[in-house]
C-alpha cells in the first residue's frame, strides 16, 4: 500500500492527464539514424482510414481489480457510462455488472471486502480532489465512513487478519495526514498515529506494530522512518551523504523485513531488505533501471517488481523463499500492468497495454495454466492495425546532453509528403512520457499528426543525474530541450520543420506558455491543458494537505519569498506581451492545482497581442478529464484548432 509519498506527490503535484511516455538510455545516435532512415525510404504517402473522436471516445478506460471473498469475481473501475463507476465482473467471464450508477461524479473501486461482498470505493465532487472513503452496503446502501467538509481521505491497508482496514486523512489539520484503524464490522475507528512532522504514510506491517514513513527532503533526497506503534519509538533509516532517494516499498507477509527503494550511490533505484530485529539492511535485488516497486502477494508465496526499463514497466516475479523466478502466461503484445492476486494466491488479476490497445483486464489461474482476457476496451469501430506502435527515439540537445523521447508517425508521412508535428511534453516537472496507449495522441496521428513525446531533461526514469538536471532552471534549459526537439524533428525528412507546434498538460501546460514567451520564434502554435502561467501565485495557492512536500518543491521551482526575481523571470503571465503564435488554453473550474485564474489572466493578456486566443473551459473537471464528454470535446477542438493554424500553409519539397 501506499498513500502519499514524496516521489508519488510531486508526479501527482503538477503531472498531465497521462499524456505520455519513455525512457532510453544510450545508443543516441544510432537510434535516431534509425528513426530517418525509416521515414525517407517512404516515396509515396499512404492510405490511411480516418477515425472520428467519437470512435476514439467509445473506448473504454479501466482501472483497479481486486478479487472477491470466494475469487469469484473481480472489482474495478471503468468509464463505460462516460464517468468513471464501480464495475464486478466473473473471473470466469461475462459481462460487467455496475454497482455504482454516477452520472456527476467519478467513483473509483478500492476493493472488495476479505470475508463478504461490501465494497470500498472513493469519489470527490466535481474533481476538486477532496476524496472520501464510502462503503457499499450488502442493500446497495452506500455510507460515508470520512464524513465532513474540506478533508481529504485515502484507503490505506487491510490489517493482516482481515478485522480492520486503515485509512489517513488531514480533518485534524488540513496540511497532514493522520492514521486510523478502522473495525471491519463497526466502522468504529482509533487513531494510530498523530501527524505532526509532515511524513507521509507509506506502509504498514501485517501484525500492524510498524509504520514506515517517507520523508522529502528535496525532490530528489528522500528518507526512511519507522514508527513503532508499541514503544512509540521513531528511527531514521536512511541516514546518508549527499542526494539520494529513499522510499518505503513494502513490509513482508512476516512482519520481520521492510523492503526499501534507494539509489544512494546510484544512478538508479535498487530494492533493499532491513531487517526490523537486527537493523542490518541488506541488497535484495536490482537492476540497470529503477526498480519502482515491489509487493508480496496477501499469502505471501509470491513477490512481484516492477522496473522502469527503456519506455515502459517490466514485471518480475518470484515465488517461495528461495525466490524462484515465475514465468508469466503468453500474452499478445504489450506491458503488464496492475497486477493483484487473490488472496490465496490462486489467482492473478492484471491488465495489459499496448500502444495500440488500451487497458484490457485479464485473469489467470495458477493451477490451470489459464489465462483469460475478460474486457474488450478498444472501440468495436477501430481496428487496431489502423493505430500506431511508437518507438524509443533519442538526440542530443543544446550541450549534448542525450534527450530519450517516445515518437509516432503518421502512416502517410514520407519525405514526400511531410507531416505537421506535435512536442508534446508530460506533467511533473519529474513526471516521464512512457509507452502505452493514449487515445488523443492516436487521434492526432491518425489525423496526419507526427507526435514526439519529450521526456526532458528533470524526468525521471534515467537516473539521478538527469532528474536533477532541470531544478532551479525552469522555463531554461528544459524548454531549450523542447526546442532542439523541434530541430530533431526537422532531421527526419518527413516532418514540414515550419509546421511544428508544442502541446502539454500542467507543467507540460507551463512548457507550453514558456515556449509562445521566451522562444516565440520556435512553435508555431501551442496548446497549454492546466499549465502554470505565474509561479508565484501557484506556489503561494498550494493546498494546505502539499505541506509535506512544500520546501522540497521550492527547492526544485523557486521560493515565492527568496526567489521573486527568478519566478518572475520564469512566469509566462509576465512576459505575454512576447506571445505572438496562436494559442489555445483548457482549464478546469475546479482545479486546485493549477487555480483558473492561471488562464484567465495568460489568455486576457495575450488577447492584447491581437494574438489569436482559445480557450475552452469546463464546469465540471478540475487537473485533468474525469468525463468522456469533457474529453471528447476537448480533443475535437484541440484538432480543430490545430488543422486551423498548423496545418494550413504546407511546405513541400
Amino acid at each position: 500500500m501506499t498513500t502519499q509519498t514524496g516521489r508519488s506527490w510531486l508526479l501527482a503535484l503538477l503531472s498531465a492527464i497521462a499524456l505520455g511516455a519513455a525512457m532510453l538510455h544510450g545508443g543516441a545516435q544510432a537510434a535516431t539514424a534509425s528513426a530517418g532512415k525509416g521515414a525517407s525510404n517512404s516515396s509515396a504517402a499512404k492510405a490511411v482510414k480516418r477515425y472520428s473522436i467519437e470512435q476514439f471516445m467509445a473506448t473504454t478506460s479501466l482501472r483497479g481489480a481486486s478479487f472477491s471473498a470466494d475469487e469469484k469475481r473481480i472489482l474495478f473501475s471503468s468509464n463505460a457510462s462516460g464517468i468513471f463507476n464501480v464495475y464486478s465482473i466473473a473471473a470466469a467471464g461475462g459481462e460487467p455488472v455496475a454497482l455504482t450508477r454516477s452520472t456527476t461524479d467519478s467513483h473509483y473501486a478500492v476493493g472488495y471486502f476479505p470475508k463478504d461482498d461490501r465494497v470500498l470505493f472513493t469519489r470527490d465532487q466535481g474533481g476538486d480532489e477532496q476524496n472520501h472513503l464510502y462503503v457499499r452496503e450488502l442493500d446497495g446502501s452506500e455510507k460515508d465512513l470520512t464524513p465532513g467538509d474540506k478533508l481529504k481521505a485515502e484507503f490505506a491497508d487491510w490489517s493482516g487478519d482481515d478485522s480492520a482496514f486503515y485509512v489517513t486523512t488531514n480533518e485534524r489539520d488540513p496540511r497532514f495526514f493522520d492514521l486510523y484503524r478502522y473495525d471491519a464490522k463497526t466502522y468504529q475507528r482509533s487513531l494510530v498515529y498523530q501527524n505532526d512532522k509532515g511524513y507521509s504514510i507509506s506502509e504498514i506491517s501485517r501484525n500492524g506494530r510498524w509504520i514506515a514513513l517517507d520523508k522529502a527532503n528535496t525532490t530528489a533526497d528522500s528518507d526512511v522512518y519507522l514508527y513503532d506503534t508499541q514503544s512509540q519509538a521513531l528511527k531514521h533509516l536512511t541516514a546518508h551523504q549527499g542526494v539520494a532517494a529513499h522510499s518505503a516499498a513494502s513490509f513482508d507477509p512476516e512482519s520481520k523485513r521492510l523492503l526499501l527503494l534507494s539509489n544512494a550511490g546510484s544512478e538508479f533505484k535498487r530494492l533493499q531488505s532491513y531487517d526490523l530485529a537486527s537493523g542490518v539492511t541488506s541488497e535484495l535485488e536490482k537492476a540497470d533501471w529503477d526498480i519502482v516497486f515491489s509487493y508480496y502477494s496477501r499469502d505471501g508465496r509470491y513477490r512481484v517488481t516492477g522496473v522502469n526499463a527503456d519506455a515502459s514497466t517490466v514485471i518480475r516475479v518470484v515465488e517461495g523463499a528461495k525466490e524462484k523466478s515465475v514465468a508469466m502466461p503468453a500474452l499478445p503484445g504489450g506491458e503488464v500492468r496492475g497486477l493483484r492476486f487473490s488472496r490465496t494466491g490462486a489467482k492473478l488479476a492484471f491488465y495489459l497495454n499496448g500502444d495500440r490497445s488500451p487497458s484490457n483486464l485479464f485473469v489467470y489461474d495458477f493451477a490451470s495454466k489459464r489465462v483469460q482476457q475478460l474486457t474488450r476496451s478498444l472501440s468495436k469501430e477501430i481496428n487496431p492495425s489502423d493505430l500506431i506502435d511508437s518507438r524509443v527515439v533519442r538526440f542530443k540537445s543544446f550541450d549534448g546532453m542525450v534527450i530519450p523521447s517516445i515518437y509516432y508517425q503518421p502512416r502517410e508521412a514520407s519525405t514526400r509528403h511531410r507531416v505537421p508535428a506535435i512536442v508534446l511534453v508530460h506533467g511533473g516537472p519529474g513526471g516521464q512520457a512512457t509507452r502505452g496507449y493514449s487515445a488523443m495522441v492516436q487521434y492526432l496521428v491518425n489525423h496526419g499528426y507526427a507526435v514526439l513525446d519529450i521526456n526532458n531533461r528533470g524526468s525521471s526514469g534515467y537516473g539521478k543525474s538527469f532528474y536533477t538536471a532541470d531544478d532551479g532552471k525552469h522555463g531554461r534549459e528544459p524548454l531549450w530541450d523542447c526546442v532542439e526537439a523541434k530541430t530533431f524533428l526537422a532531421s527526419l525528412g518527413h516532418i514540414d520543420p515550419e509546421r511544428v507546434g508544442i502541446m502539454g498538460g500542467s507543467y507540460g501546460g507551463y512548457m507550453t506558455l514558456a515556449a509562445m514567451a521566451f522562444r516565440p520564434e520556435a512553435f508555431k502554435v501551442g496548446v497549454d491543458i492546466f499549465g502554470v502561467s505565474n509561479w508565484l501565485r501557484t506556489l503561494q495557492s498550494i493546498p494546505p494537505y502539499w505541506e509535506s512536500f512544500r520546501l522540497a518543491l521550492y527547492a526544485e521551482v523557486g521560493d515565492p519569498v527568496k526567489d521573486k526575481d527568478f519566478l518572475i523571470a520564469t512566469s509566462p503571465l509576465f512576459h505575454a506581451k512576447e506571445i505572438r503564435k496562436p494559442l489555445m488554453v483548457i482549464q478546469g473550474v475546479n482545479d486546485p492545482r493549477v487555480i483558473k485564474p492561471e488562464s484567465d489572466e495568460i489568455v486576457e493578456a495575450v488577447k492584447k497581442n491581437g494574438v489569436p486566443v482559445e480557450y475552452l473551459v469546463f464546469d465540471d473537471e478540475g487537473h485533468g478529464f474525469s468525463k468522456k464528454k469533457n474529453q471528447l470535446e476537448a480533443n475535437r477542438r484541440i484538432l480543430e484548432f490545430l488543422d486551423r493554424h498548423l496545418l494550413a500553409g504546407a511546405a513541400q519539397p
